[in-house]
C-alpha cells in the first residue's frame, strides 16, 4: 500500500483529499490548529509550516506522494497591500513548500517513482483584479513546479493545479449567501462551482501510475475559467 503525505489535511481540499485517497493507501495528514477524526488508514500530526523548525521526521520512507494544500485568499486593492501581506504570503504558499519538499526528497527517492503535487490558481495566468497578492505567490508555484520537475526526473514527477473559485473554507466570505454563490457559479462556462472533491479526483490521478508520463504541468481544474470566453 502506497504512502501518502498532505500538508493541509484538516479541511477544506486538503482534508478531500486525504479522504479520497485513505481507501487505498496510507495517508499522513498535517494540520496547524484542528485536525480532522482519524480514519484507520489517515494519521494526522501537528505541523506549522510557516516556522523555520516545521519538521516531517513522522513522513514514512518509502514516500509515495506529497500534496502541499496551504494557501490564502486575500483580494485587496493593489495600493493597500502591506509589504509584510507579500511576505506572509510567500511563506505560507511558497517557502512553506519548498521546506516540506527539501525534507522529504530522501523519502520520495525511496519509492523509486514518487509523485509532488502543488497548487496554484486560475489567477496567476487569467488575470484578475485585486488578485496581486495571491497570483504572486502562486506564480513562483509554478515556476517551482516547472523547475523541480526538470531536476528530479525521472525519479519524482512534479505538476500543480490551478483551480477557480471551490466551496471550501477558505472561500466561505465569497460565497456567503446564494446570492453570492450563484453570481460567481455564472461567471464560470460551466455555470457552477468547484466543489473539493473535483480537485482531490485530480490529486488522485496525478499521484497515481495513471499519470505516470505527465510531470512539469500547470493543470486547470477550473470550470473552464482559465481558457474559454464566453
Amino acid at each position: 500500500m502506497n504512502n501518502n503525505l498532505i500538508i493541509g489535511a484538516s479541511k477544506g481540499i486538503g482534508l478531500a483529499c486525504a479522504q479520497q485517497l485513505s481507501s487505498h493507501s496510507n495517508v499522513y495528514g498535517t494540520y496547524n490548529n484542528t485536525p480532522s477524526n482519524n480514519s484507520n488508514n489517515l494519521q494526522y500530526h501537528q505541523v506549522n509550516v510557516t516556522d523555520d523548525t516545521a519538521n516531517y521526521s513522522f513522513a514514512p520512507t518509502p514516500l509515495h506522494g506529497l500534496v502541499y494544500c496551504p494557501g490564502s485568499i486575500n483580494l485587496k486593492p493593489f495600493a493597500r497591500i502591506k509589504m509584510e501581506d507579500f511576505v506572509n504570503d510567500y511563506k505560507l504558499q511558497v517557502v512553506g513548500a519548498i521546506n516540506a519538499i527539501q525534507q522529504l526528497l530522501p523519502n520520495l527517492k525511496a519509492s523509486g517513482g514518487a509523485s509532488i503535487v502543488l497548487f496554484s490558481t486560475v489567477a496567476v495566468q487569467s488575470g484578475l483584479n485585486f488578485h496581486s497578492l495571491v497570483a504572486a505567490s502562486k506564480g513562483a508555484i509554478e515556476g517551482l513546479t516547472r523547475s523541480l520537475s526538470a531536476e528530479l526526473a525521472p525519479t519524482i514527477r512534479v505538476n500543480c493545479i490551478a483551480p477557480s473559485l471551490t466551496n471550501t473554507p477558505l472561500a466561505a466570505n465569497l460565497l456567503s449567501t446564494p446570492e453570492k454563490i450563484e453570481a460567481n457559479a455564472l461567471r464560470h462556462p460551466l455555470k457552477k462551482i468547484g466543489q473539493p472533491i473535483d480537485i482531490a479526483n485530480m490529486v488522485e490521478f496525478l499521484l497515481s501510475e495513471k499519470s505516470s508520463w505527465i510531470t512539469g504541468q500547470v493543470l486547470h481544474v477550473d470550470g473552464g475559467m482559465g481558457t474559454i470566453k464566453m
